[in-house]
């Protein structure tokens, strides 16, 4: 599954910790508390990078054991070395460069859909208590749990270690990475993996659902009842700790999240954007309607109009639980995707095609985003991807040139922008 990326803001920057369910939620709690004082202090200094692998290696190591991990947990740090593959994925997310029908088309695929109605069906119980417990239902959990790992079937075979220390070493985001690589060794501590099973993404995520150690340490709930959380292998503990972490994205229980809607031709396109809100009942009066039968309901419920390719392809209106999945990751193209694959788990259509314009691949969207820069737009890194900085910088082009505000760029844009 591709990895989380981040065009702006983003969750893992936020890596709280917690407990975990009932039965051993005392006891773990005493352990983690502990573990996350001794953590707390020792890492108070600046993390470093770079330099002598080894001797670096040699100071992560001394910093674990004053953290409270185990001698044994320690050692598995003795074998590791750096990966140049894992800096080659993480220097480059070409998934991401991808239109959104084509993206989705790819990963809300056949197998996807009838897999997860017969995890839906199969393990109604557990779905059921996690949305008792953390209000997120179960298409929401099913909709990630398919697009991270197809439901547990492709967990990723890289070495968690290696990949973090590899991330902790490079000097781009240490203090991200370096607390992750402890606390994958406090998971071996505690009994949840084996040494053998820490192999995931090449980001360090771990298990079913793809959590990051400090994620998985953080919002593990133990959904079988044995007293431990195994997100590799025990399915109602990936359920119940996906709905944790969602809850913990600010999941609002009883509301939706995305409905597929129709607008009109002469609608204000300025007004549509992931951050550009309006009661619902406001877009109703602005003429947009919803896809399905069942009409919009006017309430003041806050809602954004996404146009993931412009104003000719197709239209959702996202709600505050659409945070959530933004949370998950910032990439709208994936974001979108997960929460569309959800709705199609609960019940809703495939979504009308439209005829949107043509958009741009990787080089021209690079170049789009190096003109851009040069009108003094803050468009992030020029990489090729539509993130959402790249989008505002269009809109805002698009306003200036007389243009449909809809924030989508097309070679028509871009042959526009390098003539001026």
């Amino acid at each position: 599954m591709p990895p989380r990326v981040d065009h702006g803001r983003s969750r893992r920057e936020q890596m709280p910790r917690g407990t975990g369910t009932e039965s051993v939620r005392v006891g773990r709690a005493l352990v983690l508390l502990v573990l996350l004082a001794a953590g707390t202090a020792a890492s108070a200094q600046a993390p470093d990078c770079g330099g002598d692998f080894e001797a670096w290696r040699g100071r992560l190591q001394a910093e674990a054991r004053a953290a409270g991990v185990s001698d044994d947990s320690v050692a598995l740090l003795d074998a590791v070395e750096p990966s140049a593959k894992v800096l080659a994925h993480d220097r480059g997310q070409a998934v991401f460069t991808q239109d959104w029908l084509t993206f989705a088309g790819r990963m809300v695929n056949a197998y996807r859909l009838r897999v997860g109605r017969e995890r839906l069906e199969g393990l109604a119980d557990s779905f059921a208590r996690a949305q008792q417990d953390h209000g997120v239902p179960g298409p929401v959990i099913a909709a990630f749990w398919g697009l991270e790992t197809d439901y547990g079937a492709v967990q990723g075979d890289i070495d968690t270690l290696a990949a973090l220390a590899t991330l902790a070493h490079d000097c781009r985001r240490p203090a991200l990475f370096r607390p992750q690589l402890i606390d994958a060794l406090r998971l071996v501590d505690l009994g949840w993996l084996d040494p053998g099973e820490l192999r995931g993404a090449w980001a360090g995520e771990l298990g079913q659902v793809q959590l990051l150690p400090s994620d998985y340490l953080a919002f593990g709930r133990d959904g079988d009842g044995d007293g431990s959380v195994h997100l590799k292998r025990s399915a109602a503990d990936v359920i119940m700790t996906a709905a944790a972490f969602i809850e913990h994205l600010g999941w609002r229980p009883g509301e939706p999240w995305l409905t597929e809607v129709q607008v009109p031709e002469g609608l204000d396109w300025s007004r549509a954007g992931a951050y550009r809100r309006l009661p619902r009942r406001d877009w109703v009066s602005l003429g947009v309607r919803a896809a399905a039968a069942a009409p919009l309901p006017e309430d003041d419920l806050p809602a954004a109009l996404l146009l993931p390719m412009g104003r000719h392809g197709p239209a959702f209106l996202a709600y505050p639980n659409f945070e959530a999945f933004l949370e998950w990751n910032q990439s709208l193209v994936y974001t979108t995707t997960a929460a569309y694959l959800a709705t199609r788990l609960d019940g809703a259509p495939p979504v009308t095609r439209g005829n949107p314009d043509p958009g741009l691949n990787a080089s021209q969207m690079a170049e789009l985003q190096r003109l851009l820069a040069l009108r003094g737009h803050d468009v992030g890194v020029v990489d090729g991807i539509l993130g959402a900085r790249t989008r505002a910088a269009v809109r805002a082009e698009q306003q200036h040139l007389g243009l449909p505000a809809d924030a989508w760029p097309t070679p028509a844009l871009l042959s526009r922008l390098a003539g001026d």
